[in-house]
């Protein structure tokens, strides 16, 4: 049973939560609090504008989702009791669970599924992709709907788990106000009074939801603070229970009988965007991507800027990945002598020149990334591109190649994220027909099959060298003793079911 302090109590009502001076809790942690540090603020409660990541755990509390996506990646029923496919895979059958009720009263039911769908697919969302496939609803029955789709999705349950499965009151949808008051069948309640915007947000117990024994807490708070230090103090101090935060303060968090938790979401790397050439003619040539594979020594990026805390990769996905093959872990040593003969063996001995953008959160990485490809013969100029356009500048496309750092989301998610000429971070909208033609068997084969395809589709991005990855890196999150979390292979910061209290 969680147990604070008096003088911790009292501490979490009139110590500062963030950066800012004026920012105050409004509602103190106890021992039937679950109270979270987030690293940014809420986006947005409106059902189309809902993200994963580091907003999930803001919707989470509220709005339930169709299915549950378990800590190690598999699939659960929830909101939606059974599923399944047709023979092709074209039609998605769910069978909805019996007497839920959203909290204004509203049932929880196959209209209410095809409202939420229909209002996310249509809405301006970055999340919209995740039902774009779906391309008829039918109500069959109160507890079934079926799902038509004009092609194969092989990600659909798994967006079924998260924003796109989200269930939102339909009476709010569309409703200007539902993103400030977000109303939901989830097992807490968005304490709007005593909420402040950017500064904490308040959830209560849903006194009438289905699988309440699985959230043991009475209220959730979740404080946005973005300054690392003021996170690991307000833990420290018992302000909060769990909350984000890095390697180098590991060692101080222990010290003060902080639980360190981590999971390895996350690769940091090089990615070459122009792979026809067209900026930097070099790049169209995979030994030239295979040089620059082998020209950056991960390990000690590894050991100097992570402490160790990650481990080293060629590939983009995770153990958890379908498309994992461990054998793809080490295909390209550091060895710069061989990354030079590659460059000349390409028609390049005396190296080329490269634009990268600087980009102000990965700063400190600029020395290290000119060091490494100067020492192959590669030239760097930086660009300063401003941080609050970071994002619309990578995707812009001007730039050849960029260190950057992406989550996993699931296998034929990241293959939609970075593969087609369309994709989001296909920056240099690149159209490898070898590739297409792999991902085209891959998303209308089924079982073993699109497995298999799966991993020929990783090891043809390996050696075609579309990336450098130099590590995939520990999300490092720390909880007190009396909170337990298991983190989310999928996702960077756990959901609010994945918390419990200590035996």
């Amino acid at each position: 049973m969680k147990k604070k302090s008096v003088l911790a109590t009292l501490l979490a009502a009139v110590m500062l939560l963030g950066a800012s001076p004026g920012v105050m809790a409004q509602v103190a942690n106890d021992a039937d609090t679950l109270a979270l540090a987030a690293v940014l603020d809420n986006n947005s409660f409106d059902r189309a504008q809902l993200l994963i990541g580091n907003q999930m755990q803001y919707w989470s509390p509220v709005f339930d989702t169709l299915l549950v996506r378990e800590p190690n990646g598999d699939l659960g029923p929830n909101l939606a009791s059974e599923w399944s496919y047709n023979a092709d895979n074209s039609v998605l059958t769910l069978t909805l669970r019996e007497g839920v009720t959203f909290t204004d009263g509203t049932p929880f039911d196959a209209e209410a599924v095809k409202a939420n769908l229909e209002y996310l697919k249509n809405g301006a969302g970055q999340n919209s992709f995740m039902v774009a496939a779906v391309s008829e609803i039918e109500v069959v029955s109160p507890t079934q709907v079926k799902l038509t789709l004009g092609e194969p999705d092989p990600s659909l349950l798994e967006n079924l788990s998260v924003v796109g499965g989200a269930m939102a009151s339909p009476a709010t949808l569309g409703v200007e106000s539902a993103a400030g008051a977000p109303i939901g069948s989830g097992p807490y309640v968005y304490d709007a009074a005593n909420s402040r915007l950017g500064q904490q947000y308040v959830y209560n117990r849903n006194p009438d939801y289905w699988n309440a024994e699985a959230f043991p807490f009475d209220r959730v708070t979740i404080t946005p603070i973005n300054d690392q230090v003021a996170r690991l103090n307000a833990l420290k101090s018992g302000q909060v229970d769990a909350g984000s935060s890095e390697a180098r303060a590991v060692a101080d968090a222990e010290a003060n009988g902080l639980v360190v938790n981590r999971i390895d979401v996350d690769w940091f790397g090089f990615i070459m965007a122009d792979r026809e050439g067209k900026i930097v003619p070099a790049l169209a040539d995979p030994k030239v991507r295979q040089a620059l594979n082998m020209a950056f020594d991960g390990k000690s990026i590894l050991e100097f800027v992570e402490l160790g805390y990650g481990r080293l990769t060629d590939q983009i996905f995770p153990a958890a990945s379908e498309a994992y093959l461990s054998e793809l872990d080490d295909v390209y040593p550091y060895d710069p002598e061989a990354a030079k003969a590659l460059l000349a063996e390409a028609g390049y001995p005396d190296g080329f020149e490269i634009m990268l953008p600087d980009i102000a959160t990965f700063a400190s990485f600029n020395p290290i990334i000119q060091k490494y490809l100067n020492d192959v013969g590669v030239t760097v100029k930086w660009e300063k591109i401003a941080p609050n356009a970071t994002i619309p500048e990578l995707r812009s496309g001007k730039f050849p190649a960029y260190v950057f750092q992406f989550g996993y989301q699931g296998t034929w998610s990241e293959f939609r994220k970075f593969g087609y000429p369309e994709s989001p971070w296909n920056t240099s909208k690149v159209a490898d027909q070898g590739l297409l033609e792999l991902l085209d068997k891959a998303q209308y084969a089924t079982g073993d099959a699109q497995l298999a395809l799966y991993q020929d589709i990783n090891r043809y991005m390996v050696d075609n060298a579309f990336y450098a990855p130099m590590y995939r890196r520990d999300t490092i999150y720390l909880t007190n003793k009396e909170t337990v979390v298991e983190m989310q292979s999928t996702n960077v910061m756990p959901p609010i079911r994945n918390y419990s209290k200590a035996e």
